[in-house]
């Protein structure tokens, strides 16, 4: 049962991290390659507050907090640039991150940190706290993605010019999906911290950053039930197979790959496929 309840959380985690790199990548378009970075801030301010005595829930709004800033400082240098010249600047971002933590003595350096206080929470009850939290920021992405936010983030995905003509404010909407992207991955890492009892920099460099892209774009750019999907089908696949686990980036890599060239809506986009020819001969047949 101890490895249902650690595969659970670590789906959930995995679901949670997946979530927020939609709301900058699948809802506004903005690419970004550097998300762990925001993942490893949340987990070591986390680890830090709990080192200097402040309870694990009291960690959760800070770490949120300063990984948003952080986030809305990325946010505000990308705001001159597009596309795959985005994608360099938000890469160049987590081996920034990275590089500055090995050379952190009080991060613990090359060695990571573990043993820091827990959570306080059994297994099981850190795996349903992980489940809630989970389904809270999928519900308020759904949110998000049908208001009027959504909206303006869908058009500026779709075609930012034409939104600027439109008189929208389109580097404010930016930065508010940096925002609330970043924030939600600090939020993720304090529950990756608890979850392993270790962080280190090569938890949070450029492979992780992959990781969860090839989550969302296997799940569904911009759906938030086929990310959810994805992420919780991929986080899975290396504790049923070994192999995976060895191969991690080139199958990830090679996932991503494939996704993008044979279906870039991923499994979102199939059962819309699927879906929309089962009811065609349906309204034939009817008609």
């Amino acid at each position: 049962m101890a490895y249902e309840i650690s595969l659970i959380t670590s789906m959930a985690i995995s679901v949670l991290f997946a979530l927020s790199l939609n709301l900058i990548t699948g809802f506004c378009g903005q690419i970004s390659l550097g998300h762990s970075a925001f993942l490893g801030i949340g987990a070591y301010t986390s680890v830090m507050l709990l080192n200097a005595g402040v309870p694990f829930l009291i960690t959760l709004p800070i770490s949120m907090l300063l990984a948003g800033i952080i986030g809305l400082i990325v946010g505000l240098a990308s705001l001159r640039v597009r596309h795959d010249f985005l994608a360099i600047t938000t890469m160049g971002v987590v081996f920034l991150f990275v590089g500055l933590v090995r050379k952190q003595d009080w991060l613990g350096g090359e060695m990571g940190l573990s043993g820091f206080p827990t959570s306080g929470m059994s297994k099981p009850q850190f795996m349903l706290f992980a489940v809630f939290l989970a389904a809270l920021v999928a519900v308020f992405c759904i949110y998000i993605k049908r208001s009027w936010m959504g909206r303006v983030f869908n058009g500026i995905a779709e075609d930012e010019d034409t939104m600027r003509v439109l008189s929208i404010d389109v580097p404010r909407y930016k930065l508010v999906a940096f925002a609330m992207g970043t924030s939600l991955a600090g939020l993720a890492g304090c529950l990756y911290a608890q979850h392993f009892n270790y962080i280190g920099p090569d938890s949070f460099g450029f492979i992780e950053s992959i990781t969860v892209l090839s989550m969302v774009v296997f799940g569904g750019i911009g759906s938030v039930p086929g990310v959810i999907f994805g992420a919780a089908v991929l986080s899975a696949l290396p504790a049923w197979f070994q192999i995976i686990g060895d191969y991690k980036l080139l199958v990830y890599g090679g996932l991503l790959f494939l996704m993008m060239r044979f279906s870039p809506n991923g499994v979102a986009g199939i059962v819309t496929s699927a879906k929309a020819r089962w009811r065609r001969p349906a309204q034939g047949g009817a008609s």
